[in-house]
This record gives C-alpha cells, sequence and structure tokens, in this order.
C-alpha cells in the first residue's frame, strides 16, 4: 500500500503575503487560487521539484498562523541554495552539520547525505529546514533509510 504525501496545510494572517513570500522568493509554482465568499480561500503551490504541495489560505485550518515548525526542502546542493534564496531576500540560517561532537558550522567536508542543514521562516514563522541529499548518495541510502533527518 503506497502513502503519499500530496499536500500540507500552512497556517497563516495574511494570505496575499504568503503567496508572495512562497512564488516569488522561493520560487513555488501558484497551481491554486481559489475564492469561495469572503471567508475562504485556498492558494496551492509546489515547490520546485517535488510531488508535495503547500496550501495558505483563508478558512482551511484552525491552527494558529506560523505554528508549523521543521518542514524539510531536500537540496542537492546545500551552499547553492543557500546562495539562491538569500539573493531572493530570504533570511536564511548559516549551514551547520552534525557531527559526533554535535553540531558544527558549515557543510559536512564529505557531503553525508542527510547531514548538512540550513533554516528559515516564512512571514508567520512557520519554520523550514534546507537539508542537503546530492542525487548518487541518496539513491544508495548510504545513511539509512531515507528521510531520516537530525534537523
Amino acid at each position: 500500500m503506497d502513502l503519499r504525501l500530496e499536500l500540507v496545510l500552512l497556517p497563516v494572517a495574511d494570505v496575499d503575503r504568503a503567496k508572495a513570500f512562497y512564488s516569488e522568493k522561493l520560487g513555488f509554482a501558484v497551481h491554486v487560487d481559489h475564492r469561495a465568499g469572503d471567508d475562504f480561500r485556498v492558494v496551492q503551490l509546489d515547490p520546485p521539484g517535488s510531488a508535495c504541495s503547500i496550501t495558505v489560505g483563508k478558512g482551511i485550518t484552525d491552527a494558529a498562523p506560523g505554528s508549523v515548525r521543521g518542514l524539510h526542502l531536500v537540496v542537492e546542493d546545500i551552499e547553492a541554495a543557500h546562495k539562491e534564496l538569500t539573493a531572493r531576500g530570504v533570511a536564511v540560517s548559516g549551514v551547520r552539520h552534525m557531527t559526533p561532537g554535535g553540531w558544527v558550522d558549515g557543510v559536512d567536508p564529505g557531503h553525508t547525505p542527510y547531514n548538512s542543514f540550513a533554516d528559515f521562516a516564512d512571514p508567520d514563522g512557520n519554520t523550514w529546514v534546507l537539508q542537503e541529499v546530492r542525487r548518487e548518495q541518496g539513491e544508495k541510502g548510504e545513511q539509512g533509510e531515507k528521510g531520516r533527518s537530525a534537523g
């Protein structure tokens, strides 16, 4: 049995601001922007290369704006992603990786899959983690189960 994650709801206070952040700053594609009266709006966006969408809107969740923590976006090259997002005006933390002694600044020197991270938040405070997995490494499963993370 397949159980595919297709959609994640993100609680936001200002739908237009969130739509602009995700589409203009992060480059997410807008697939739906639908209103049904004054109390319902749904905006569905896809991260580039992802099979899972996010939805922001009005009347779609009772969760507090900014309450989602730690959604992961997997990237092939975390340094390039960090540079691109920073150039687009996203406040991204420095890259860090885990060692036996704890967190260390910078990219994992061996680019170990699932071991280099950086963080950012949307305008409402929902937080995201960039996580590096190079294709050839992720396919080999060198770190055990795919999708495991320490971020």
